[in-house]
């Protein structure tokens, strides 16, 4: 409600500080999409839950494409404001798809709701025709009077059963001060580190896209190209390094479930890194362009995986919470890098900005060879 109220009336905005502040919003409203990814892995099988995650994460690069597309028509046409009217029309149809979209069964028997737990287990059997395995839906919340209805010998529980210690829902500063418990303090500190250099690569090759590939370089002029700067080049440079997201996807599905989430990330930092290099020194416009093309693509997919791989270190209890703060920490990343990729490329310090996001790459690399372990095959875990 926020992302789309805010965003369909900066289009009215009649000055300069009201749009921001309204963009600001609207931003605020997208912070909410971390509880996307915890909820959607909740309902996903151990075996093939990379695959699907990955699936999921391909919206976000259709949205990507959907507006560089969307700048590439209206802007030369008619202008900003009518951009960023059609820009809100998609976040008015989550509204309506909120009021369909199912409570996650494991978070519902945290809280100790068996009954809605089990009613959409079983309304998710019925849409796959098939039947609940034989058990006993259990909650952590059972007390010692509930022992003569605990499961016999000849059934399971349906979902992990949970200690009560550990299922009564973390809220608030409760659950962010649950971060730095001794047992989750180090993935805590590392996700941060990996989301800020992750975030801080990724929007600053985006950043770079209009920058460099642009063929209108003032540092470099006799390598300019000899584009018009009132063509829609730009925006064709934008759209094409948005379909890179793509390749990247695929990539990131293909390694995620076979190599692991570690050294998915890993490979693909390596050849980010590789795609970068040469553009420590100023290349021409073409060539930049596909440089930017396979460090995006490989940007993109350490994204997804690092996406995927948050919200399954962290048990149930705090798992939005850790998951969502790292995003956060990731979206200081992507405010700081405008000031690295626009101001010391406009100073023609092209060779420091494009060095500092390589050293954010091998940071990160090193960051996930710490990380206590992987999550491939692994179930969930609703305990600390």
């Amino acid at each position: 409600m926020v992302t789309f109220g805010a965003g369909l009336l900066s289009t009215f905005s009649p000055n300069y500080l009201t749009l921001v502040v309204l963009r600001g919003l609207v931003g605020f409203g997208l912070g909410g999409s971390s509880v996307f990814l915890s909820w959607f892995l909740e309902f996903i099988p151990a075996s093939n839950r990379g695959m699907w995650m990955v699936v999921f994460s391909t919206f976000w690069t259709f949205g990507s494409i959907f507006e560089a597309t969307l700048a590439w028509i209206v802007m030369p046409r008619l202008n900003w404001r009518w951009v960023l009217a059609f820009s809100a029309v998609p976040s008015f149809a989550l509204l309506i798809l909120y009021g369909v979209a199912p409570e996650s069964p494991r978070y519902l028997c945290m809280k100790g709701n068996t009954s809605d737990a089990l009613r959409i287990l079983e309304k998710i059997a019925s849409v796959n025709q098939t039947k609940l395995p034989p058990g006993v839906l259990v909650s952590g919340r059972s007390n010692d009077k509930d022992e003569e209805s605990a499961p016999s010998e000849n059934t399971a529980p349906l979902l992990p059963s949970l200690s009560k210690s550990t299922t009564q829902s973390k809220s608030g500063f409760s659950s962010f001060f649950m971060l730095f418990s001794s047992k989750l303090i180090r993935t805590t500190l590392l996700l941060w580190v990996l989301f800020f250099g992750d975030s801080f690569s990724y929007y600053g090759i985006i950043l770079l896209t209009s920058k460099l590939s642009s063929g209108q370089s003032t540092c470099f002029p006799s390598l300019q190209s000899n584009i018009n700067p009132q063509d829609d080049g730009l925006y064709l440079n934008a759209f094409i390094t948005s379909m890179a997201e793509l390749p990247g996807l695929l990539l990131s599905a293909i390694l995620v479930d076979r190599v692991g989430r570690k050294q998915s990330m890993a490979i693909m930092f390596g050849l980010a890194f590789i795609f970068l290099s040469p553009l420590l020194i100023q290349q021409p416009a073409v060539l930049t362009t596909c440089l930017l093309f396979g460090a995006r693509m490989n940007a993109m997919g350490t994204f997804t995986v690092a996406s995927i791989y948050s919200p399954e270190l962290y048990p149930t209890s705090v798992r939005t919470t850790g998951a969502g703060v790292a995003s956060a920490i990731g979206r200081i990343g992507g405010m700081v890098c405008p000031l690295v990729a626009v101001g010391l490329v406009n100073e023609c310090h092209q060779t420091a900005a494009v060095a500092l996001f390589l050293v954010a790459i091998v940071v990160s690399i090193v960051c996930i060879q710490l990380f206590p372990y992987d999550t491939k095959g692994r179930e969930l875990s609703d305990t600390s």
